[in-house]
């Protein structure tokens, strides 16, 4: 199946799916913790978009990005520059920062299959996996020549340059309950 092929097919359709490769992949649902670190990320993204000033937008999970012609991708958050799209467009062709909340189930393809298929769309600069158990972000960027740098943190601030955000990583987990004391 190709993508557009894909997007009639999915249009209407209850739940939400992945096309990878050609071959449809239902997306399972999600735990409570998993939603608020998304949700916890959205609103991270749409406070730097403001602070900075820039004309860039954030959208939820649900949009579609297209990596190839038979492969595509709903990220549970991102960030694309430029004027808003289409309200009834379901597809943002030209993001700049994407973000991947790890799921038990969804640890390698998040970390193999999406990390490089993220880094085939020629816009897109950040790609941000959010582990939610361990409150972990693993930052890779695309660097000079093309060079995918890898940064790990679990505090201060990440730079999203370009398009110019800034974010600190404790607002990326916090909507989660304070980590349990270890018992003594």
């Amino acid at each position: 199946m190709t993508v557009d092929e894909f997007l009639v097919w999915a249009a209407g359709r209850p739940g939400r799916y992945e096309l990878v490769d050609g071959e449809v992949f239902a997306m399972s649902p999600e735990r409570a913790r998993h939603g608020l670190v998304k949700y916890a990320a959205q609103t991270a993204l749409n406070r730097a978009i403001e602070q900075a000033g820039l004309s860039c937008h954030m959208m939820p999970d649900g949009m579609t990005v297209r990596i190839d012609a038979t492969t595509t991708f709903e990220p549970d958050a991102l960030v694309y520059g430029g004027p808003p799209i289409d309200l009834d467009a379901v597809e943002v062709p030209d993001p700049v920062i994407v973000v991947e909340v790890l799921s038990p189930g969804t640890k390698s393809v998040d970390t193999g299959t999406k990390l490089i298929g993220y880094f085939r769309v020629t816009s897109l600069c950040h790609y941000l996996i959010l582990d939610p158990v361990n409150r972990i972000v693993i930052h890779y960027r695309r660097g000079e020549g093309g060079l995918i740098e890898t940064r790990i943190a679990t505090e201060g601030r990440l730079d999203l340059s370009p398009p110019g955000l800034t974010l600190p990583v404790a607002e990326l987990f916090a909507d989660l309950p304070p980590p349990a004391e270890p018992a003594a």
